[in-house]
């Protein structure tokens, strides 16, 4: 497993979520489903894409849907990953101070959710960020262009990282929010 396999994967639920609120211009012109339009809209290239979906299929995360043929994530193995391997397999580790986009506690979803004592923000490195913070590699170097196309593909992201960096009272706190997200229909 890869780390982009969990982003290509969180990119299939919220397309099986239906449109965010902010969908691109690209993902309307292409079918949002096939490798070429998962590319696309995450910044990944075509062979990754293709590669990440066949182990993703091989290793149970990700079947194909009986009736339309679309993929799709196998949402509670997902979950089960997320919440209980992803910060041993892909951890993360707060860097230097950089401008970029807020992730994990910084991010709106759960800036008021924590009260901190003078921590640093978290933010993914991005030139045209409007935050300074610590620095927090993202799953995938394209993270950050494509969490500003889709507000639902960024909170996931960002749900991941609080669960990737948190205490266990955080980490619980992401977990929670993440699993009512991603067990919802829309």
């Amino acid at each position: 497993m890869k780390s982009q396999d969990i982003y290509i994967l969180l990119k299939l639920v919220c397309l099986q979520q239906g449109p965010s609120s902010h969908s691109s211009l690209i993902e309307s012109m292409v079918d949002q489903y096939s490798v070429r339009g998962l590319a696309a809209a995450l910044g990944v290239s075509k062979t990754e894409v293709n590669a990440s979906i066949w182990r993703s299929i091989n290793i149970g995360m990700a079947i194909k849907d009986r009736k339309s043929g679309n993929l799709k994530a196998n949402k509670k193995a997902l979950l089960e990953f997320v919440v209980h391997g992803l910060k041993y397999v892909f951890p993360a580790k707060p860097a230097e101070i950089v401008r970029g986009i807020p992730t994990a506690f910084s991010a709106p979803m759960l800036q008021d959710k924590l009260m901190s004592i003078g921590d640093y923000s978290y933010v993914w490195p991005y030139a045209e960020g409007y935050q300074k913070g610590q620095s927090i590699q993202p799953l995938f170097k394209s993270v950050p262009n494509a969490s500003l196309e889709d507000d639902r593909l960024y909170e996931y992201l960002a749900l991941i990282d609080a669960i990737r960096l948190g205490n266990p009272r955080e980490a619980n706190l992401a977990a929670d929010m993440f699993e009512k997200r991603l067990m919802s229909d829309g």
